[in-house]
């Protein structure tokens, strides 16, 4: 069992047009001094201070605004589930940011593309990327596709499908990471294409009866993947749950799972960032407060290991 110790509730200065919460953390990347959290139900990335001694600031990625009724807010929202740090490439001297929605939706199917500086600060304009070719063969492989993390490891990028209610079957997508690269270094508008997937399946147990789904992911050095998983009782990919239960684990890209911790309390875990100390994986975890009144919650942990492993950067 590994216990969650909250850090801060993910919130900015008051007196602004904007939310001084977010609430729906999806996906999160430490970098430099920076941690960055993006909501799957916001038009801006949240940027924060990573040791939590200055108020976030929003920051716009996608033009418009959007309803703030629930449902129509829900059906209109952009999705961006996922955060991925991206190494060196074409325009991008020190690697980027890319914001990934779930593909649940034709709507779902944008991407962003932030660039970083030498110090993980971000750098330039936010880019919108078109992902429609790259998900539609997975569309096409499974049915209720939702794409909740994703990571750079072993030359690769790899996406997490996340189970969910009548499609319990969890995935890692993983597609070579120097063709996505020049396609998002070409000149204009970024357009990810059609590219080969090795689809693995993984296999993870039930709380309460309700399948554990994949929620984001941090790369080890030795080519295995620390996940982040809940059990949301909930029957498709569009609708949310009560979350039942909530997992830290170790997968191998061979979809072979490795060790599972459950957490408490139980926490909507949506994002995790990870860095390796000794026989040891300190974790950042951002949780989901399925209420736009609360704000998301970062909390701290510790994951034992068996054996040593170093962590990616």
């Amino acid at each position: 069992m590994i216990d969650l110790q909250p850090l801060r509730e993910l919130r900015f200065a008051a007196g602004r047009a904007l939310p001084d919460r977010l609430s729906a953390a999806s996906g999160i990347v430490a970098a430099g001094e920076f941690l960055y959290v993006i909501a799957d139900d916001e038009l801006y990335l949240g940027v924060f201070d990573l040791a939590g001694q200055r108020d976030g600031e929003w920051l716009r990625i996608f033009d418009g605004e959007l309803p703030e009724q629930a449902a129509a807010r829900k059906a209109s929202k952009p999705d961006l589930e996922a955060l991925v740090r991206l190494p060196a490439f074409s325009g991008y001297p020190h690697g980027a940011l890319l914001a990934l929605p779930s593909g649940s939706k034709p709507n779902r199917r944008t991407g962003v593309l932030l660039g970083l500086d030498d110090a993980g600060a971000l750098r330039g304009e936010p880019r919108r990327v078109d992902l429609s070719a790259l998900y539609a063969p997975l569309q096409r492989g499974l049915p209720a596709l939702n794409l909740e993390g994703a990571v750079v490891c072993a030359q690769e990028l790899v996406l997490l499908q996340r189970a969910s209610g009548d499609h319990p079957h969890n995935a890692l997508i993983r597609f070579p990471l120097a063709s996505l690269l020049h396609a998002l270094g070409a000149d204009g508008e970024p357009r990810l294409p059609e590219l080969p997937a090795n689809v693995q399946r993984v296999e993870l147990p039930r709380i309460e009866g309700v399948a554990l789904g994949f929620t984001d992911a941090a790369a080890l050095a030795d080519g295995r993947l620390v996940f982040s998983a809940v059990a949301e009782n909930v029957h498709d990919t569009y609708n949310d749950g009560p979350c039942v239960g909530a997992a830290v684990g170790i997968v191998a890209l061979d979809g072979q799972l490795q060790h599972l911790d459950f957490v408490r309390p139980v926490r909507k875990i949506e994002g995790i960032a990870a860095q390796h100390d000794g026989a040891f994986i300190d974790l950042l975890l951002a949780t989901d407060a399925d209420d736009r009144g609360a704000a998301g919650v970062l909390y701290s942990a510790r994951l034992a290991l068996a054996e040593p492993a170093g962590l990616a950067r």
